[in-house]
């Protein structure tokens, strides 16, 4: 597995985790500071998995 696939892995497991376990999330239906965080992270690991020729299209 190449580096950039375990870094979006990796991005992708911890936002999908915060969501789920943060009450701030759970509370009012929609993300957090800290959630936007992580998903601006996945988001940027995806573009540069598809950057390094990542094959198809991910989550998200």
């Amino acid at each position: 597995m190449s580096s950039s696939h375990e870094a979006l892995e990796s991005a992708r497991l911890t936002y999908e985790q915060h969501v789920r376990t943060c009450r701030q999330c759970q509370a009012d239906g929609a993300a957090c500071a800290v959630a936007k965080l992580h998903l601006r992270a996945y988001n940027n690991a995806r573009r540069e998995y598809m950057r390094s020729g990542g094959q198809g299209a991910t989550r998200g």
